[in-house]
């Protein structure tokens, strides 16, 4: 096994190993991130509907001071404090005038603005209803609060100041729970928020933050929940995850050890089977219809066991392609061709066609390969035919021109084979330097099949006549097809119609009696 081969090996197994731990890994993180997204949207749906209910309470608590507008504090005083006593969450609620506060129940008639009251500027409003979240108060400076204002057609109104406390406490318990930092503000004022501080985040993990409002209130919410707490729920999924984890990955690993073992066994029973002398090449004659002579053969290689069995080419072909055999199974039928033809007495220019993958085109040495074969042929002055299927062009195309033209300046001649059957383009016809195009035995076929109504087998011929390339025929097995081909100038046939594939000596017999015979009925 080459050394690139053992690399392909080894990036395999690391591949097998590191898939599972990379989908665990990514998998555990997402579980994790939907798991505190849906913590942090039910702690934020939490603290929205206790401040919803603070505020209905501020609200209501408002409608009841009402009746009590345009009254002298004196009067109204003690009620102001009895109802502040009364029911939770007040600070303190009173009576404006405009921006001027009246009364209070903390402070009773001592005048003062609503902006002394709350440290601050009011907030750039028209509306007669308002609330906004403040840090602190005159008598409290430093504690926030939520002031809730309701101003009448003639400037008085009514306030009622909620202590913010009440929405401290249940952030303060979310987060001794959770370790999340909470915020909340009330339109566009202070921010209250939990006092931790935020720990230091993994570099590689960022803060969750997820922001929610009220839908009857101007009540914002934010939660962050820190990168250091992202990574324990990752952490927890994760060894969750990991029994499960080792267990795909092991099996993933001798899978991918069976795999291996399979090719090194092709690999190695390819190379036994060499030296064992166990393939061979059988010749396939081609017939010229307008010179009624044979001018040529396509070597095909076989494979015979030593149990006695054949290979399908098929088979063996497709395996040592996917496997990466395929060009040192090529150089050996190379091999055996030179070594078949030191018997053969061919004239001058006959042809002989050899299949060639698409690894070995693309392939460094496949110029000096083919020229290396040329030379060891030469005393027969051969015509060799190089026959690549359409996928053989597929890849680098720069390679392959520059391989072929180089090569057929040297005289070696260029088909494609199994033309239609491929994924090529058909500007590739034009692009690559080519001689000959073989139309696949499933076009053949179809003469009889359809009747004699084949457009498809008719436009490849008028293609490959266009683009001044020979048309050959593969797979001609009957004398309606031979005929029904002649008819529409293809002029080059293969099949069993013409002849059978040989084996070498074979061969030198058939051409003796049958090489300058025109095939039957022609």
């Amino acid at each position: 096994m080459g050394i690139s081969q053992r690399v392909k090996n080894v990036m395999l197994l690391l591949w097998v190993i590191l898939l599972p731990l990379t989908l665990a890994t990514g998998f555990s993180l997402y579980l994790a991130q939907q798991q505190i997204l849906r913590q942090q949207q039910a702690d934020a749906s939490l603290l929205i509907a206790q401040a919803e209910s603070i505020s209905d309470e501020a609200w209501d608590m408002i409608d009841r001071l009402r009746p009590l507008e345009r009254q002298s504090c004196d009067e109204i005083e003690t009620m102001l404090q009895r109802y502040s006593a009364q029911y939770a969450y007040f600070r303190s609620i009173g009576m404006t005038a405009s921006d001027l506060v009246t009364c209070s129940s903390a402070f009773g008639n001592e005048n003062g603005s609503l902006q002394q009251m709350i440290l601050g500027p009011l907030p750039e409003v028209n509306r007669a209803w308002w609330s906004l979240s403040v840090a602190g108060t005159w008598g409290v400076p430093n504690r926030p609060a939520v002031l809730f204002i309701r101003r009448g057609t003639q400037g008085y109104g009514a306030y009622a100041l909620v202590e913010a406390q009440y929405l401290l406490d249940v952030m303060r318990a979310i987060h001794d729970q959770r370790g999340n930092h909470l915020s909340l503000r009330v339109d566009n004022g202070y921010r209250i928020e939990t006092d931790d501080d935020m720990p230091a985040e993994p570099s590689w993990l960022a803060p969750r933050v997820w922001q929610q409002s009220s839908a009857r209130f101007p009540i914002h919410v934010t939660i962050t929940v820190p990168g250091a707490s992202v990574a324990d729920a990752w952490r927890q999924n994760f060894f969750t995850f990991l029994p499960v984890t080792l267990i795909l990955t092991l099996l993933l690993a001798a899978l991918a050890n069976v795999f291996i073992k399979r090719k090194r066994a092709f690999a190695d029973e390819l190379r036994r089977a060499i030296a064992r002398e166990e393939f061979y090449v059988h010749y396939q004659p081609l017939y010229d219809a307008r010179h009624r002579r044979c001018y040529g053969v396509e070597a095909l290689l076989r494979w015979r066991r030593r149990d006695g069995s054949e290979m399908a080419p098929d088979s063996f072909i497709t395996l040592a392609e996917r496997e990466g055999c395929i060009v040192s199974l090529t150089h050996h039928l190379l091999r055996l061709i030179v070594r078949d033809s030191q018997r053969w007495q061919l004239p001058d220019g006959f042809h002989l066609s050899i299949n060639i993958a698409a690894a070995h085109l693309q392939d460094a040495q496949f110029v000096d390969d083919i020229q290396h074969v040329a030379s060891q042929l030469s005393r027969h002055r051969l015509t060799i035919v190089l026959e690549l299927t359409e996928r053989s062009l597929i890849g680098d195309d720069a390679l392959a021109t520059a391989h072929l033209r180089q090569l057929r300046q040297a005289g070696i001649r260029v088909a494609i084979d199994d033309f239609g059957t491929g994924h090529c383009a058909l500007s590739y016809l034009q692009r690559f330097p080519l001689d000959y195009l073989k139309i696949d035995r499933g076009f053949v076929h179809a003469i009889e099949d359809k009747g004699g109504e084949t457009p498809i087998l008719e436009a490849i011929i008028h293609l490959g006549h266009t683009l001044e390339l020979q048309v050959v025929a593969e797979g001609v097995e009957t004398a309606a097809q031979f005929h029904w081909l002649c008819h529409h100038q293809v002029r080059f046939i293969q099949g069993y119609f013409y002849a059978r594939p040989m084996g070498s000596q074979a061969l030198m017999d058939w051409l003796g009696l049958h090489a300058e015979q025109p095939a039957p009925g022609h």
